[in-house]
């Protein structure tokens, strides 16, 4: 594998500093900072409205929960079917105009929704609707963005701009619901007005990054077999693999937040401004520890901190699902926001530094993938399993699974647990001479 061109904007004199220090991933940072407030503020209405006009029709807590798995099942179906499309687009296409014209979408779906509810005209169709157009933007959205921040940065401080990248994330998250749970109970419709113009900034923002060089995707391959070299890439490195896979599964059994509304409404009793601090305590756990790496990046045996961090956040989710508690479900959440932040900046770390700059795309995509299923379509089978069994339970056995997975993984990827620092070996960093001439074969 070719050394990734220098990032845009980037020196050497930047390469012991902050990555803030670089124009262009500060106004990255920003602009992902405004994007993940606004998709905050608007996924949590959504799903509160969506569970809210289903109990008000007259279904019961269950039958409502199954509601909330049709919409994370919505956003789900788009992004299975478009993630390998969207991954070759980041590696073949100008990523920030990508980027740009995803986010104006997400601008039209709040506007939408700002519109109907100030009409009083919001109905489950329409939510519906959102959110599968949401789940097509989310397809192309997140590897055009994870692709592009390893472009703006040296490779020597790139763990420290995740980190960095994650607190804007994480922020947002915080933020985000505050913005939906308080002004919604100040006016609904501000929720999703306030979220068209924090996407409208992100375009701003977005458009003030300059021209960054990419490398180019190598051979004459066609498309398809483009976007099944990267694929390829994944499944063979055994690393990227076992990471992306051990989020997949872990998340997936063990995703609570698409019960939130449940939870406010029906089993705390704490309305909109509950459900807003319930979306808001995980990401202050994570935000908290994406700080704490941002200053002081982790470096010795980060595959091991990894599944412990997944078992950590199983057992925080066991004990929230159980718990009729108000302050010990914000402290167990604030637990799970920690370990899962804890586990991606690894992740994150080791897959963008095990990957080439011309994969990078593709290999972005099928993390997205994974990370979508783990969430949406985890949201869909946490609220079919509500529908059948209650949402307690549906929210207990998700975290012993998560645990029960830790376990399992450990067995079948060795190279987690005996992984000891972000650098990639010789042997995963690049390909054989004779590979790349198979790989360049007709």
């Amino acid at each position: 594998m070719s050394e990734p061109a220098s990032p845009a904007g980037s020196s050497t004199a930047t390469e012991g500093g902050s990555p803030l220090r670089i124009a262009n991933f500060r106004n990255y940072w920003l602009a992902r900072l405004t994007m993940t407030l606004g998709q905050y503020a608007m996924m949590l209405i959504i799903g509160w409205q969506t569970y809210t006009l289903a109990r008000d029709g007259g279904m019961s807590v269950g039958e409502a929960s199954g509601q909330l798995a049709l919409i994370g099942l919505l956003q789900f179906l788009p992004l299975f079917v478009l993630t390998p499309f969207s991954g070759l687009a980041a590696d073949r296409l100008d990523r920030r105009n990508l980027a740009r014209l995803t986010v104006l979408l997400q601008l039209a779906c709040a506007g939408a929704l700002a519109f109907v509810t100030w009409q009083d005209s919001v109905s489950l169709f329409w939510l519906f609707g959102i959110a599968v157009v949401l789940g097509v933007v989310r397809a192309f959205n997140g590897p055009a963005l994870s692709a592009l921040a390893p472009n703006l940065v040296p490779k020597a401080i790139l763990p420290n701009a995740i980190a960095l990248s994650s607190i804007a994330w994480q922020s947002g998250m915080i933020v985000g619901p505050a913005i939906g749970g308080y002004l919604y109970a100040i006016m609904p419709f501000l929720p999703y007005a306030v979220a068209a113009g924090l996407f409208a900034c992100a375009i701003v923002f977005l458009s003030r990054i300059g021209e960054v060089p990419r490398s180019p995707i190598p051979g004459a391959k066609h498309p398809i077999g483009q976007i099944v070299d990267g694929l390829h890439y994944v499944v063979r490195n055994k690393m990227v693999l076992g990471a992306i896979t051990l989020d997949l599964f872990a998340v997936f059994l063990a995703g609570a937040t698409a019960l939130f509304p449940v939870y406010a409404r029906d089993i705390l009793q704490v309305g909109e401004t509950g459900l807003a601090q319930l979306a808001m305590a995980p990401a202050i756990g994570a935000t908290v520890t994406a700080a704490w790496f941002s200053f002081r990046p982790l470096k010795t045996n980060v595959g091991p901190k990894m599944l412990v961090a997944v078992a950590v956040f199983g057992a925080a989710t066991i004990v929230f699902g159980l718990s009729t508690s108000m302050p010990l479900s914000l402290a167990m959440l604030f637990i799970v926001g920690a370990a899962d932040m804890f586990s991606v900046y690894i992740r994150q770390s080791l897959i963008q530094l095990h990957t080439p700059d011309d994969k990078r795309g593709r290999v972005s995509a099928v993390s997205l993938l994974t990370i979508s299923a783990s969430n949406e379509f985890g949201d869909f089978f946490s609220g079919s399993l509500a529908f059948l069994f209650g949402p307690v339970l549906a929210v207990v056995s998700g975290g012993v699974g998560a645990i029960a997975t830790v376990a399992l993984w450990t067995g079948l990827f060795p190279v987690l647990r005996k992984t000891r620092t972000f650098d990639p070996p010789e042997a995963l960093d690049e390909e054989t001479p004779e590979e790349r001439l198979q790989e360049h074969t007709p």
